[in-house]
């Protein structure tokens, strides 16, 4: 995937779509790499659409602008799809991770011509399941684990530990790793 590696997180205010991206940032500064992570909305309400980057690197990064060609879109909430163009200007041979019950095959005809790894995951489920509301946010950093791989999960553990109070991070942690367990691409 070439020195940086960029993803770009689709969400809606209040999803905590900037908070995986930090997630994911805490986690790849624990193992010695080079992050961004940072969000883009305005005045926006909570449920509006909003994007966050993430950027790792094993050098420093030099690039101070948004994301417009990501290795890896994530998208927490699968309504997105029909009103946010999500693959625009993902890189060929990329990654996809979508929020849904759908399977890859299915997404995959709703995107039409993407030339990207297509990664499916019921997140909403699980955190209903193990945290009891429908945030997604970890769910959905534990199958972009799975799908691309950029740090080990004990990292992300950590990182979860040290955002989250014991009871919830513990939470979390279950939801991360029931996500990558679940995570099927096409």
């Amino acid at each position: 995937m070439g020195n940086i590696v960029e993803i770009r997180w689709h969400g809606r205010g209040g999803q905590g779509a900037w908070t995986a991206s930090e997630l994911l940032a805490r986690a790849a500064i624990s193992e010695g790499k080079y992050i961004q992570s940072f969000p883009e909305f305005g005045p926006e309400r909570m449920g509006a659409p909003i994007r966050a980057f993430t950027r790792i690197s094993e050098e420093p990064i030099n690039l101070h602008c948004t994301v417009y060609n990501p290795h890896v879109v994530v998208v927490l909430d699968p309504t997105l799809i029909k009103t946010v163009p999500i693959a625009d200007g993902v890189r060929p041979n990329g990654a996809i991770v979508v929020n849904t019950k759908e399977g890859p095959a299915e997404l995959r005809q709703k995107l039409g011509q993407v030339n990207a790894k297509i990664w499916t995951v019921p997140a909403t489920e699980i955190a209903l399941n193990i945290i009891g509301r429908p945030i997604t946010n970890t769910a959905m950093l534990g199958a972009t684990m799975r799908a691309v791989g950029l740090v080990n999960l004990q990292s992300i553990e950590a990182a979860v530990k040290e955002r989250f109070p014991p009871q919830i991070a513990d939470k979390n942690i279950a939801v991360v790793k029931k996500a990558y367990e679940e995570a099927r691409c096409e």
